[in-house]
């Protein structure tokens, strides 16, 4: 989730149209799929000019912009679709909280899409906008590709409901993969956290460390993304919406099921995280208790030497024992003779 350029928004006037997030140069892509119970088109590339055409068409509308960096198409396309300033502007800003508003002709989603980066397995998190409207979606990226192709091989194929329905089925379609996705993100973060529970407890050093922080990292941007989801669908469920018909609000509830079942898993793996570092810390703690046994045990066995050692180097004019002959041998004797006693007693105390 991108913050840049938030700071160029201020001052400005609300529904001021500025991009906040991560530069890009690439131009902006416009795709479109229009489809009823008996056909199905599909355009992998258009105009914006193309895309507003499709709003006189008949059965269902989706139109997808990958790359909402690109200003002025976002803008060209929302006003010949007639969203509102203030839907441009959250639709521009990629760090926007998840929410839905009521703009009475349209509906207007806030969602982030979670999924794992094919290339090197990094956690992606985009912000996505949905427009529900009477006969059309639109939705908004940040950038081309997304998790929505099974929708979109169902849309070609025909199978299931989504031909005969309408635009709010579709919608939940979208919905739904994005919440499937949820579950594909949280299984290989429960394996990734099976994995580091196993090295805290055989080898946790600086690395196991580095790597738990990093998950809970990752954790924590998913739960910010998920929570409020919850909060979208309870109010999808809870009040009446003219563009959502009763029949899509029984599938919209099975989605709020999965949202409810994605905040009990990361809250499980929140808990789960929070012990790893606590079974890391004693993990060391005990490791440095055994080396401070062993190191005041060593020195245990010295102080008799030590103690010997300081008692003839006593710089008297008499002490009869440096004049007998054996005085040397004797020393080594009761010194060895101590350190094997010793190093005996602490065998049978445990403390070795």
């Amino acid at each position: 989730m991108g913050y840049k350029g938030l700071s160029e928004k201020k001052g400005l006037s609300p529904g001021s149209l500025v991009y906040v997030g991560e530069q890009k140069t690439s131009p902006a892509k416009v795709s479109a799929i229009s489809y009823d119970a008996g056909d199905v088109e599909e355009w992998a590339e258009i105009s914006p000019e193309q895309a507003v055409a499709l709003e006189k068409k008949d059965g269902v509308v989706w139109i997808d912009i990958s790359g909402i960096h690109d200003v002025a198409v976002v803008e060209k396309i929302g006003n010949a679709y007639g969203l509102h300033a203030l839907t441009l502007e959250d639709i521009l800003n990629t760090g926007h909280r998840p929410k839905i508003d009521d703009y009475g002709d349209y509906l207007f989603f806030v969602l982030k899409m979670v999924y794992n980066d094919i290339d090197d397995g990094s956690l992606q998190i985009e912000h996505i906008c949905l427009v529900l409207g009477s006969g059309f979606i639109i939705s908004f990226q940040e950038v081309a590709g997304d998790v929505f192709d099974p929708v979109r091989r169902r849309i070609r194929t025909g199978k299931g409901k989504i031909r005969k329905s309408g635009a709010d089925y579709l919608a939940y379609a979208l919905l739904d993969m994005i919440v499937d996705h949820y579950y594909v993100v949280l299984d290989e973060m429960g394996e990734e956290i099976e994995a580091l529970q196993e090295m805290v407890l055989s080898k946790p050093d600086s690395s196991v460390l580095a790597r738990i922080y990093d998950c809970k990292h990752r954790h924590l941007m998913v739960r910010k993304s998920i929570w409020p989801l919850r909060e979208i669908l309870s109010a999808v469920l809870r009040e009446s919406f003219d563009l959502i018909h009763e029949d899509v609000r029984f599938y919209l509830r099975d989605v709020y099921d999965h949202v409810i079942q994605v905040a009990d898993t990361i809250e499980t793996y929140r808990d789960m995280l929070s012990g790893l570092l606590d079974i890391y810390m004693s993990s060391v703690s005990h490791k440095m208790n055994e080396v401070m046994k062993v190191l005041t045990v060593i020195a245990t066995l010295f102080i008799p030497l030590t103690f010997f050692a300081g008692v003839y180097g006593m710089n008297f004019h008499y002490m009869p024992e440096l004049e007998w002959r054996f005085a040397y041998p004797a020393f080594w004797a009761a010194a060895i003779l101590l350190f094997v006693v010793m190093l005996i007693l602490f065998k049978r105390k445990k403390w070795l």
